[in-house]
């Protein structure tokens, strides 16, 4: 009889199409409180008062909606772990602050606990931790907070998006939908900036020191155009190498001078 490891357990049913039902049974057969327990501790109100949606629920549904990627799924089981130990009621309602932070360190001893590899680890508890961080896109961010954003998910950013974008559960299409957009608007600068970004960083292949040595000529406007004429040059033919470039260099500048 093959015995399979708790991860690998765990890891069938989220790579299921709808793991919905895998997911409750997890938790209503006993595994969750053996393996799991912070998944089962999820089953209480935000809101005792108004009786909102339990965070068990939620969670279940954000992983069931999420892209059908094994970190990506992992993420958002997890993505609310960190709820029951900051949850704080006051006259105002109920609050969560710092969930996420406090989720991410929740979810690396229990993940190396279930079986899981250091890589998976890392990076499931990583976007549990970014998991709130667009909330408040909407009041206005400059470029440096969406190049921050990006620069800090890295090469996790589709997942959390991907993330950002499952979570949510509301049945008011108007919310669902502006969501999205605000979303699909925050990708559309993270790929403007970066090619920006791109730009600026690009160098022609020998810098202005070399072109003055080789031309002969001293600091000035001159200098500035052969410049752009060897960025051109290397966006339209790529790298040439040093005697191909200063070749070129020659024959430009001898057709400037005619």
């Amino acid at each position: 009889m093959t015995v399979i490891s708790p991860a690998e357990a765990l890891s069938e049913v989220l790579l299921r199409d709808n793991p919905s039902d895998g997911l409750w049974q997890l938790v209503d057969s006993g595994w969750a409180d053996e393996h799991l327990p912070e998944l089962t501790q999820l089953r209480l109100e935000q809101d005792p008062i108004h009786r909102h949606k339990d965070v068990l629920s939620h969670t279940i549904a954000v992983t069931s909606q999420a892209p059908g990627r094994e970190r990506l799924r992992l993420a958002a089981l997890f993505h609310d772990i960190g709820k029951p130990a900051t949850r704080k009621i006051d006259a105002t309602g109920v609050t969560f602050h710092h969930h996420e932070a406090v989720g991410a360190k929740i979810a690396r001893p229990r993940m190396r606990e279930l079986g899981y590899e250091k890589t998976m680890v890392r990076e499931v508890s990583q976007l549990v931790f970014l998991s709130g961080r667009f909330k408040g896109y909407t009041n206005g961010w400059t470029d440096a907070a969406v190049r921050r954003y990006a620069r800090d998910a890295g090469p996790l950013l589709g997942d959390l998006n991907a993330l950002v974008r499952s979570d949510c559960t509301s049945r008011n299409p108007k919310r669902v939908r502006a969501l999205h957009e605000a979303l699909d608007d925050l990708e559309l600068r993270i790929g403007a900036l970066a090619r920006e970004d791109a730009r600026r960083a690009e160098r022609p292949e020998i810098d202005g020191a070399a072109v003055m040595e080789h031309l002969g000529i001293d600091p000035g406007p001159d200098v500035g155009v052969a410049m752009k004429f060897l960025l051109t040059l290397k966006r339209e033919s790529g790298e040439l190498g040093d005697d191909e470039v200063l070749r070129r260099l020659d024959e430009w500048w001898a057709q400037r001078e005619s």
